[in-house]
């Protein structure tokens, strides 16, 4: 199993991973892109526009707010909050609403402590998330002579084939073709 099919499985199964971070898989992509991480984006200079990419992991829509939209996203290095406000959000309704992950494109705002990415472009990439079970680390490990214990055998387990007298189609195992991340989000609307 590939690491991001790891990844994919405790995503599935306990909504959280202590592995590589999903979008550790992806960051080769993004940064070809020119999509920086959302460390880089907190720490960027006040008024720099640029583009981050995450999960998102709340959408925030307070009626105090006079329809602005607070998100936050998340990646390997940390945190991003974005501000999107109501003309942004007209435009890019559908992403924002049912995106897992999205590119953001926009300028920081610092006021003190407080970083903020305002919004003018949304991206979903939520394709691109869920290609992370067919993805691997950069650099597997190699393994010796004598390591199948740890890394599996070469030959088929034979405790994994069908017992006598049962066909494929008499089995059926519900988590057998997870190899696309959900990540749950919060909504408050």
């Amino acid at each position: 199993m590939t690491g991001g099919g790891e990844v994919v499985e405790d995503y599935r199964h306990v909504s959280l991973s202590l592995r590589d971070h999903p979008v550790s898989f992806l960051r080769a992509d993004l940064t070809r892109r020119r999509i920086v991480t959302c460390l880089e984006a907190m720490e960027a200079r006040d008024g720099r526009w640029l583009e981050a990419a995450g999960i998102v992991l709340v959408r925030q829509r307070p009626g105090s707010a006079k329809g602005v939209m607070f998100i936050t996203i998340e990646d390997e290095t940390g945190i991003a909050n974005l501000v999107v406000w109501t003309k942004v959000f007209e435009a890019h309704r559908r992403t924002i609403l049912s995106a897992g992950m999205v590119a953001v494109r926009g300028r920081i705002q610092r006021e003190g402590e407080v970083v903020h990415l305002v919004a003018q472009r949304m991206t979903d990439l939520s394709a691109e998330l869920a290609s992370v079970g067919e993805r691997d680390t950069a650099f597997p490990l190699p393994h010796g002579r004598g390591d199948e214990f740890h890394h599996g055998s070469p030959t088929p387990d034979p405790r994994g084939l069908l017992p006598k007298g049962l066909r494929t189609r008499d089995i059926y195992i519900p988590d057998l073709h997870i190899d696309t991340i959900k990540v749950r989000t919060r909504d408050f609307r």
